[in-house]
């Protein structure tokens, strides 16, 4: 009952959406179109992913979640703030971290939103039972995601802590798939020691399952055991972000790919309409849920910029381009 009451009582509240709802002051360089919030908890997360600051052994920073900060804040001036900024937003977006009683919190949370907005609500949460998933659903829950984040089983083991499993994971997204169809997300980060090949089939193996796939590049955070970690190479992650928007648009399929040595050399698709494709900035827009943009959630706003919150410039696509144009195409 004392961790319920604690999620009641308080949420975290990612920094830019903050601003918007002016419950503290700041500049930004581009506006979040997705209200996120992150249940709050004492201690830390049960979970122990290697890249989290949230983890069971991380020592990081508890306000952060990748380079993001989500201060908490009192849940009912959250909710009259929100209440009176809805129209800022396009969707509200619940994180949540793994304690006892994390669903209790989870649903109480979505009962409340649901009274001050209509906003559709996303849930990222750890893998949930079947009865877990139809509470969620029953109070209001549009879309539910369950992050693999690695692309492969043994890069997750690597990854993920002794608290996850990849079979339990796959049981819990047959489960989401069960309660909500066509709505469930889940999240891959690219430079976990991935290929591109690799990272390519996991594209194909979730879209053929009808799961929406969000890429992220990997952020090193002080104070996890991946904080030395290299970022991941832009022009490889231009690449991945290609491959992905080709196979979740039915343009190409991984077989129609080729690579060498696990790296992309060719999309299976003509130059003319890989091109068009490039020029129109899309795939190089934050993926994942509809009406999200997560501005600067794996970068600094100063660059490089792996996620574009907005569609990117002329001179952003130009220096796309500059990025592919030594790859075959």
């Amino acid at each position: 009952m004392h961790e319920r009451q604690q999620g009641l009582t308080k949420v975290r509240v990612a920094f830019g959406t903050g601003v918007l709802l002016e419950l503290w002051r700041g500049r930004l360089v581009e506006a979040p179109t997705t209200a996120h919030f992150l249940t709050y908890f004492e201690g830390r997360c049960r979970g122990n992913c290697r890249f989290c600051p949230q983890a069971r052994e991380s020592t990081a920073d508890l306000e952060m979640l990748s380079r993001v900060l989500w201060p908490k804040f009192d849940l009912e001036s959250v909710l009259a703030a929100l209440k009176k900024n809805s129209e800022k937003f396009k969707r509200v977006c619940i994180q949540a971290v793994n304690f006892s009683g994390v669903v209790e919190v989870i649903c109480e949370l979505v009962a409340r939103l649901r009274e001050v907005c209509d906003l559709p609500v996303s849930v990222s949460c750890q893998p949930l039972m079947l009865e877990d998933l139809k509470k969620l659903a029953s109070v209001g829950v549009e879309r539910v995601g369950l992050a693999f984040d690695a692309a492969t089983e043994e890069i997750f083991r690597n990854v993920k802590g002794s608290e996850y499993s990849w079979k339990g994971h796959m049981e819990a997204l047959r489960n989401a798939k069960a309660v909500f169809g066509d709505r469930v997300s889940t999240h891959l980060i690219a430079g976990l020691g991935e290929t591109e090949e690799e990272m390519a089939q996991a594209f194909q193996f979730f879209h053929d399952n009808g799961i929406t796939v969000a890429l992220f590049a990997f952020t090193p955070i002080p104070g996890t055991p991946f904080s030395k970690r290299p970022r991941p190479d832009v022009a490889s992650y231009r690449r991945l972000q290609l491959a992905r928007f080709l196979i979740a648009n039915d343009l190409s399929r991984v077989e129609n790919m080729n690579f060498e040595e696990g790296r992309i050399s060719n999309f299976g698709v003509d130059n003319e309409l890989l091109g068009k494709i490039i020029e129109s900035g899309d795939p190089f827009v934050t993926s994942g849920c509809a009406g999200c943009n997560r501005p600067f959630y794996n970068e600094s706003p100063r660059g490089p910029i792996y996620n574009y919150p907005r569609k990117p410039s002329r001179r952003d696509i130009e220096e796309i381009k500059k990025l592919l144009k030594s790859e075959p195409l």
